[in-house]
């Protein structure tokens, strides 16, 4: 495998194609590679989607319906890699080793995101790659109409659907 493994995460609204960083991130960049061999991605949706923020993705169906993750994995927000804009990191819970397949792209620079320290509320979110084309797509993502949907919020409300996330080769 590429040290810089670069994936195409194809969209309803065009293509994103983004670097992964498997030398400062290599858990991180396994993780999100195994879901994308796995095909986990396809058909899955942008459901939270803020704008001068992030858009945030990789878990739910559609119908809103959260996908049954394989086991999470461990925090790499301290690899030096900061969530400026263009990034993807993995979301988490609160709890600091919660990711599992959900991720963001920033779409600003979000520096109160980076690694702070070794405590549950500095740890931060793990970059784990940058986008390298399509970012014009990302922000024509962060404009769409959003609202709520049961318990969730700032989801949009027309499907920003993830057709296929790919491997390059």
């Amino acid at each position: 495998m590429s040290a810089q493994p670069v994936v195409r995460i194809q969209t309803n609204k065009g293509p994103i194609r983004i670097e992964l960083d498997a030398e400062k991130a290599p858990v991180s960049t396994e993780n999100f590679l195994n879901y994308t061999s796995d095909d986990f991605f396809a058909k899955t949706i942008f459901h939270r989607v803020i704008p001068g923020f992030m858009i945030q993705g990789g878990g739910f169906t559609p119908e809103m319906k959260q996908k049954k993750t394989a086991d999470p994995i461990k925090n790499e927000a301290d690899n030096g890699l900061d969530n400026k804009r263009g990034t993807i990191a993995m979301a988490r819970t609160q709890v600091v080793d919660s990711a599992t397949s959900q991720f963001f792209i920033n779409l600003t620079d979000n520096d109160f995101l980076n690694h702070q320290g070794k405590t549950p509320n500095g740890y931060g979110y793990a970059v784990f790659g940058r986008v390298i084309e399509g970012m014009e797509v990302v922000d024509e993502i962060a404009q769409v109409k959003t609202g709520n949907f049961g318990m969730h919020q700032d989801v949009p409300k027309d499907t920003v659907l993830i057709e296929t996330v790919t491997i390059e080769e």
